[in-house]
Parts: structure tokens; sequence; C-alpha cells
């Protein structure tokens, strides 16, 4: 048995602040959909049924965290999952394959 690596110099700064950001389940659930396409704002508030500034404000959090990015088309922005730490959090947490959530 392999001894418990408390004793390591390793940071969970990172994960444990992923973690917290993914602990709101609003938050939780704009990850987890956005795991298997990119989606506007208003494809997202319409689906979580929430108004378009509570969604706002839980998409800029995410964006400052460093788990999703916007990409501009035009007047709109899609975005996407581009953390590989949050995406198998996500992932593990509701054994999401394609389109399952």
């Amino acid at each position: 048995m392999e001894p418990i690596p408390f004793d390591k110099d390793e940071s969970y700064e990172r994960e444990a602040e992923i973690l917290k950001v993914l602990g709101h389940p609003i938050r939780l659930k704009i990850v987890a959909g956005l795991i298997s396409q990119t989606c506007n704002v208003k494809k997202i508030w319409e689906c979580l049924q929430l108004p378009q500034a509570t969604v706002s404000q839980h998409l800029a959090l995410l964006k400052n965290k460093g788990i999703i990015e916007g990409r501009r088309e035009g007047v709109e922005v899609y975005y996407q999952v581009t953390s590989d730490q949050a995406r198998q959090i996500v992932t593990s947490l509701f054994s999401l394959g394609p389109c399952e959530h």
C-alpha cells in the first residue's frame, strides 16, 4: 500500500478553486451543458429558464476562473468549456457521454 502524499509540495490551489466555482448548482449545470456543445447566452438561459442577467453573472465567473471561454460570432458570443480539470470533474460526477445532460 502506497503512502498518501500529504507531505508532497504539490499545490492544490487551482483544483480547490475549480471545485469552489463548480459548487454552485447553476454553474455546475452550465458547465455540464457546455461539455458536449458550445452555446450562446440566449440558449443557455432559455434551457435553464433563468433571467439573462443571472446566467450572465455565472458565465462571467466561470470565464474569469478560466473554466470557459467565449468566442464572438457577429453579435453573439458562444461559450465552451476550456478547462480539462473542470471537464473531468463534471464528467466523472454525472458519467456524461455526448449529449447526456
